[in-house]
């Protein structure tokens, strides 16, 4: 079960968290129209959607980002009016986005909606993305959710996992990352084109304790099998026996980061030994508008393909997979490892030891999600009030 985020306003569901980060802190009293600059640090998704969202509230915006991402995300925070700020290097090396950002949090000025580290983020997808799992879920198969797969940029998506939890405990939890950067997997590091995951760090808001397996994807599978699903639909449906147009639908409806999230879920399908009843929810954060200089680049970089190559990339890429890149990280000292890895990471970010220490219990996350009610009576009061 895919949920498909592309036809929220700036075409990605990213941009509920920009809005969620933004309004929380209008609603502390941190962050005014004309007097301040909205700094958004971003891979993309995240960056259009705070571009998108500054306009609309009469903010002013940077979007810092790596300066290999695709082309048409910097079209599109331009198009919204939109600075950029980009830092060397791709997808893998966010940290630099990170210490650029901190260089604006010295003038006060500029306000940051810090996806990463704030727990706006947090709490939008717990509520919103979370129960749109269990409400998609709850008319298919036993109705119930027996995981929820998503690979983490911020980590925000992930908190979807904690609702779905508290409605069904037994629910596996699994975090998906790029074969070439296996940082979740064993604190590994490395470049890869998944473009919006993979970002080499625990981010400050993952919560640790409730992710229960990490799995690796071929970065080149997901791109590849975009390609697959976008490009060569009547091919497919000669392969699977469709009607001709069968597979319409699906055009433009994914991004590289949505293939990554299909290829896990149907991975852990497999890896639980999970039956046809049995509910496995994902996302497809974006959609297929991105991406096309991305399959330009794929184009460049393998030369023209038969058809029996594309037949055997099918079988490859959507029946693949290795059970051997799938890790178990229940176990305490796996918790462990992870812990100490967003310490090392968040230390250096100025978060006090104490604050880390904090989120290593069930309470921590519990008082943060349930802050909801508060905000939404204070906006409720704010707009009346306007």
């Amino acid at each position: 079960m895919v949920l498909v985020g592309r036809h929220f306003p700036s075409g990605s569901h990213k941009v509920g968290p920009a809005y969620a980060t933004l309004v929380e802190g209008e609603l502390a009293g941190e962050i005014e129209p004309g007097a301040n600059t909205i700094i958004g640090p971003s891979t993309g998704n995240f960056g259009i959607g705070v571009a998108y969202i500054s306009r609309l509230k009469g903010y002013s915006a940077i979007v810092v980002m790596p300066e290999q991402m695709s082309v048409e995300r910097y079209q599109r925070i331009r198009q919204y009016g939109a600075a950029l700020d980009l830092t060397p290097g791709s997808e893998s090396d966010v940290i630099l986005t990170l210490e650029r950002t901190e260089e604006y949090k010295k003038d006060p000025r500029y306000k940051i909606l810090a996806q990463f580290e704030l727990l706006p983020n947090y709490r939008f997808h717990r509520y919103v993305t979370g129960r749109s799992a269990l409400q998609a879920a709850a008319g298919h198969g036993n109705g119930r959710v027996a995981a929820f797969v998503a690979a983490p940029g911020s980590a925000g998506t992930l908190a979807a996992g904690d609702e779905i939890k508290a409605r069904f405990p037994e629910a596996i939890v699994c975090a998906l990352e790029p074969r070439e950067c296996p940082t979740l997997f064993q604190n590994g590091r490395g470049t890869h084109r998944i473009e919006g995951i993979g970002d080499k760090m625990v981010t400050l808001i993952h919560n640790v304790l409730t992710t229960d397996y990490v799995a690796l994807i071929h970065d080149d599978d997901c791109v590849a099998g975009l390609d697959l699903l976008e490009r060569r639909q009547a091919l497919l449906e000669r392969m699977l026996s469709f009607p001709e147009g069968a597979l319409g639908c699906l055009r433009g409806v994914f991004g590289v980061s949505g293939i990554c999230n299909i290829l896990g879920a149907i991975r852990m399908a497999r890896f639980l030994g999970l039956g046809p009843g049995e509910n496995v929810v994902t996302i497809a954060t974006d959609g297929f508008d991105r991406y096309p200089s991305v399959m330009a680049g794929l184009d460049e970089r393998r030369g023209p393909v038969a058809e029996p190559q594309l037949r055997d990339a099918f079988e490859s890429i959507f029946r693949g997979g290795d059970a051997n890149e799938i890790l178990d990280v229940r176990p305490p000292e796996q918790k462990n490892r992870l812990f100490g890895y967003k310490e090392e990471v968040w230390t250096r970010f100025n978060y006090p030891r104490s604050y880390l220490e904090k989120m290593k219990t069930p309470d921590f996350w519990e008082t943060e999600y349930r802050k909801i009610d508060d905000i939404d009576a204070a906006l409720v009061q704010a707009r009346t009030a306007a």
